[in-house]
């Protein structure tokens, strides 16, 4: 198995509803975003995938939240914007992302990891199935 990992960052408000503590309140960050693709086959060249398409996906799947006040966004409106569900919400529209790109089809995207700060991250991982 093969694993190419990108990073990219974006900056975003938010505020966690039904919390208790200082993040109930309007704040913001500077995310750190690693996106690791994966495959069992390389390509004629050689390669899994090529760094400016995964770049270009993970570049897409921010794009939406990059400079907003997350909690305004249609897909946090019902769900609370956590890292977690930040993390869930980046996979699924980079999943579909590369779903758009027959030429990809052998890749698919193994985990996201997302930095709140430079000590604390999470990661989403692929389901097993």
């Amino acid at each position: 198995m093969y694993e190419v990992t990108v990073e990219n960052e974006f900056s975003a408000a938010h505020r966690l509803m039904n919390y208790q503590g200082d993040c109930e309140h309007l704040h913001g960050h500077n995310w750190v975003v690693e996106m690791t693709f994966c495959t069992r086959q390389l390509d004629r060249c050689g390669l899994s995938i090529d760094f400016r398409t995964a770049k270009s996906i993970l570049k897409n799947a921010i794009e939406e939240l990059d400079h907003t006040y997350l909690n305004e966004l249609e897909a946090f409106k019902t769900n609370n914007p956590s890292c977690e569900n930040i993390a869930e919400y980046m996979f699924k529209k980079a999943e579909n992302l590369l779903a758009e790109r027959q030429e990809l089809a052998h890749i698919m995207i193994s985990k996201i990891r997302i930095w709140e700060s430079s000590k604390t991250c999470v990661t989403y991982r692929r389901k097993l199935k």
